[in-house]
């Protein structure tokens, strides 16, 4: 799971938001991902590095 933190003058504010989810069956048990890195590239997108799937995924908003 990535989670996204508020933070308001370099403290963070409220409870952490998922963004991106699925990674795990349901039971737990087994990984289809495991995101082990996040950045952001030049057009606003968030890269979400895959260490199961070997995998960069990129997540945009709607219309991105």
């Amino acid at each position: 799971m990535v989670s996204y933190v508020t933070f308001e003058n370099g403290k963070p504010v409220g409870a952490p938001k998922d963004v991106v989810t699925g990674f795990a069956s349901p039971d737990q048990k087994e990984l289809d991902g495991a995101p082990v890195g996040v950045a952001q590239d030049r057009d606003g997108g968030l890269l979400v590095a895959d260490d199961v799937g070997n995998t960069v995924w990129r997540v945009t908003g709607a219309g991105g």
